[in-house]
């Protein structure tokens, strides 16, 4: 395994996170389990969670992810190995059943957090996400701001206080945001800067080679600011690993589960997808190792979020560790990035 440090801290962190949001629907706790021993067996100290996981969030499952790392916890004594972070989750009027409130108010943060140590059988998070913002920056699925009428009124300085308090407290170590624009990022650490309050350390956003959007602004924030990417979606709901191209049928993929995650689907994402294909026969490679290893690679990227349904799966994400793309192949990923830029928002 390779590893980075966690922007502004001396904590170790593999280049690879454990994506756990199938853990409790798509995954037993069984399984969930043995990913978790694979995963730290070779190398992976990183695992990331939130409170709404499993997804898709239903009332039934709330919560359930962070119940089966909880018990993994119990059962092997590992906790103090792992780099855990998770995440409170924003505004959503399908969520009610999460919480009261869903928002970043004092009490709505410390009842959410309260609730995932309680669930993650530990006393505190190495890393505290907001999973989306309270305003309405049409942070899923969209491409660009949208103008639009939100009642959002700036509670930054507030919610950082609140953070503050928790790190004081032994709760939180390290603070992140998550499907954050540049705007928001700078926000965030303006307010740090000029008030001593937890700066964040990094922001978990999508990033793959079907949507490059945070190379446009966010990219140079991270750099100049020492903020890392914690990249999710790499592999676009599996559609980046090649499978959806043989023509074959896959009843248990999440998009075939789930069609209402259609992001990654359109004709010009697949369009994309053959080409990086090619590209990846053409060097000897996986699809798979392709489209990881790219990111791996990044220098803003702290660490890359796999996700899998089998060990099989895992196995061939957590290998890619190995592969190095040459400077000719990442220009052969950029001709196609040129023809047909970002077809997923």
């Amino acid at each position: 395994m390779k590893y980075n440090f966690l922007p502004n801290t001396d904590v170790k962190v593999s280049k690879i996170c454990l994506g756990t949001m199938t853990f409790g629907q798509q995954n037993s706790e069984a399984e969930g389990h043995a990913q978790m021993d694979y995963a730290f067996e070779k190398g992976v100290n990183f695992f990331d969670t939130a409170e709404m996981y499993s997804i898709p969030s239903r009332e039934e499952t709330y919560g359930s992810t962070e119940r089966i790392i909880g018990t993994w916890f119990k059962k092997t004594g590992k906790r103090e190995e792992i780099v855990l972070a998770s995440k409170i989750a924003g505004p959503n009027p399908n969520f009610g059943y999460m919480r009261d409130q869903l928002d970043f108010s004092p009490a709505s943060i410390k009842y959410a957090l309260d609730n995932s140590l309680q669930r993650l059988q530990t006393d505190y998070l190495d890393v505290y996400q907001l999973h989306w913002p309270e305003r309405k920056n049409n942070c899923f699925g969209q491409r660009g701001f949208k103008v639009q009428e939100d009642g959002w009124e700036d509670n930054i300085h507030q919610v950082l206080e609140t953070l503050d308090g928790f790190v004081k407290e032994g709760k939180i170590k390290h603070v992140g945001l998550s499907n954050e624009t540049p705007w928001g990022i700078m926000r965030f650490l303006e307010e740090s800067k000029y008030h001593n309050l937890p700066r964040i350390k990094t922001v978990q956003n999508p990033y793959s080679l079907l949507n490059r959007l945070f190379e446009v602004g966010s990219s140079e924030v991270c750099m100049r600011e020492n903020v890392g990417l914690l990249a999710y979606s790499p592999l676009a709901f599996g559609v980046l690993s090649g499978k959806f191209l043989t023509g074959e049928s896959h009843p248990n993929a999440r998009l075939s589960l789930f069609p209402q995650y259609s992001r990654y689907s359109s004709e010009q994402c697949t369009q994309a997808t053959i080409l990086y294909n090619e590209i990846a026969k053409k060097n000897g490679l996986t699809l798979t190792e392709l489209s990881l290893v790219f990111l791996e690679q990044q220098a803003f990227v702290t660490s890359t979020i796999i996700g899998a349904t089998t060990l099989e799966q895992l196995k061939e994400n957590i290998a890619t560790i190995n592969v190095s793309l040459s400077e000719e192949i990442i220009a052969e990923i950029n001709k196609v990035q040129a023809i047909i830029p970002d077809p997923a928002p």
